[in-house]
């Protein structure tokens, strides 16, 4: 076995990129602090060729040395926008016709792997902080929300992980329903 080469991978270019068909899933990121967090994000988005994301409130934005560090140019492909509140970005996204979700340990949660992404409509995800997770005045807007299960002592992953999971799972449902 030997690892494929940089011309076998077949990358897209920046052009190619923002021309390509995207994923119909916006990442809506609430008031996140880390910035090598955020840079991980727009990566994941990078990867499935996500629609966008939002940076919501104290959320850094691009352009950022420590935000460049882990995105590797991804800021420079995947769409985003600045939202001064989480709220108003997902009241604007609702009125677009999204079905927006956060990610969060609620009540009458969906675990990820019974969850099944809407067809025909897109997709929003909320990721909350750090350490407070999603606002509680989002969390009543939402309209639904997707837990991961988890069956260790932690309570939780890091919101670069938990973006990895979820926009992979998604992407691979939405994959499958398209075929």
């Amino acid at each position: 076995m030997r690892k494929l080469s940089m011309d076998e991978l077949g990358r897209k270019t920046v052009s190619e990129f923002k021309t390509a068909d995207k994923t119909p899933i916006v990442l809506v990121l609430d008031n996140i602090r880390s910035m090598h967090n955020v840079g991980a994000v727009f990566r994941t988005a990078d990867a499935f060729l996500v629609k966008g994301i939002i940076l919501c409130g104290y959320t850094p934005v691009p352009p950022h040395r420590d935000i460049n560090k882990t995105a590797l140019g991804a800021t420079e492909t995947v769409e985003w926008q600045y939202a001064a509140t989480t709220l108003s970005a997902v009241e604007d996204l609702k009125a677009s016709g999204y079905q927006v979700m956060a990610i969060e340990q609620a009540e009458n949660s969906v675990m990820l792997d019974k969850f099944m992404p809407p067809t025909g409509r897109p997709l929003a995800l909320v990721f909350g902080n750090e350490v407070s997770g999603v606002d509680a005045a989002v969390m009543k807007a939402v309209d639904g929300c997707i837990e991961i299960p988890q069956l260790g002592m932690k309570h939780s992953l890091n919101i670069s992980v938990t973006t990895g999971i979820v926009v992979w799972d998604t992407f691979v449902k939405l994959s499958g329903a398209n075929r």
